[in-house]
């Protein structure tokens, strides 16, 4: 099988290797049919990342259930599934309390897509090993396209987590989203599909803002002057900068969430966050946990995850069309 190797900056290649076996009969392999770029994927290849190449790359896709061990039963050959970008057995202690980026029976930040937890290949593979399987794959609800949903193995889902628990601790929140890519347009599409009762969405990019605006947000290319009031605040541009900018605006005892991945140090504004109350979460997300409930909305029709693809590419142009600048663009490869 092919591997789509991230070897330098703005470079990749398919490489030969191995074709995956089950080494047990609580596993899988899959093969992916709706492949798309992380927003970290965009930062790696932009060659921000903290892992020296070569790797294998790719961590979000819809894909193909081609076999299965004897002692799995949440799927079967032939179903669709999305597959986490993160690794975990379901059944630790932290997996069961949800935890599941942090599954302690794999070795830490084990993931797909990038080797710092372990050598798992990449999603941008022809197939792919799934261990844990029942634990693992989320069968794609039918009526779904695998196209809009290639990204419910993280962003999608994480966008889910970043606002909808919040909005029903508090319905009718003001959200303020500071964005550069997909992640904070599916923000804006979730919160007002779940009631925020006003989306500011800011992103120097106007391609970006006029599909915020699509998604009922208003929006604005800085944060300048700075607006007041925002009950949450969701960040994702991985600039400390920026997430210093967000955490400013919030009223009292508001929420700030930190999706960007922060590669390099800088300042927050930590005296005007006491003052305010401000809570902020920075991590990468325990998306398994998540992704259910993400389809499940996104099934229910209220939004619009297909929007955010940019473009639909041949699964045969990866090499040439991943490492250009797209806001979301899915690689398809035909099924037999």
């Amino acid at each position: 099988m092919r591997e789509l190797t991230y070897v330098a900056k703005r470079t990749v290649e398919w490489r030969e290797a191995p074709d995956p076996k089950l080494r047990s009969d609580g596993e899988a392999i899959v093969a992916p049919v709706a492949a798309t770029s992380c927003d970290v994927d965009s930062a790696i290849l932009a060659g921000h990342g903290f892992v020296d190449p070569p790797f294998a790359l790719g961590h979000e896709c819809v894909a193909r259930v081609l076999e299965t061990g004897d002692a799995v039963t949440a799927v079967g050959p032939g179903d669709l599934v999305v597959v986490p970008w993160s690794v975990n057995c379901g059944t630790c202690e932290r997996c069961r309390a949800g935890l599941t980026a942090h599954c302690t029976a794999v070795p830490y930040m084990a993931m797909y897509g990038a080797p710092i937890g372990g050598n798992w290949g990449g999603l941008f593979s022809d197939l792919v090993r799934v261990p844990y399987a029942d634990a693992m794959l989320v069968p794609l609800p039918a009526g779904l396209d695998p196209v809009a949903m290639a990204s419910a193995s993280d962003n999608w889902s994480l966008a889910w987590r970043l606002i909808a628990p919040h909005l029903k601790a508090r319905p009718g929140a003001r959200v303020l989203v500071v964005a550069r890519g997909s992640i904070g347009l599916y923000v804006c599409d979730i919160a007002r599909a779940l009631g925020a009762s006003e989306v500011l969405y800011v992103d120097p990019d106007p391609e970006h803002r006029t599909l915020a605006r699509a998604f009922g947000a208003a929006t604005a290319e800085a944060l300048d002057p700075v607006p007041q009031g925002y009950d949450i605040a969701v960040e994702a541009t991985g600039r400390v900068d920026q997430l210093g900018l967000t955490v400013k605006p919030l009223s009292p005892e508001g929420i700030c969430e930190s999706a960007g991945n922060h590669f390099r140090p800088g300042e927050l504004p930590l005296l005007d966050m006491y003052l305010t109350g401000v809570t902020l979460r920075v991590a990468r997300d325990n998306v398994r946990a998540h992704i259910p409930d993400a389809l499940e909305l996104a099934a229910s029709g209220r939004v619009a995850p297909e929007k955010v693809v940019s473009h639909v590419f041949d699964w045969e142009d990866l090499p040439t069309a991943l490492p250009e600048k797209h806001l979301k663009p899915v690689f398809v490869r035909a099924e037999d």
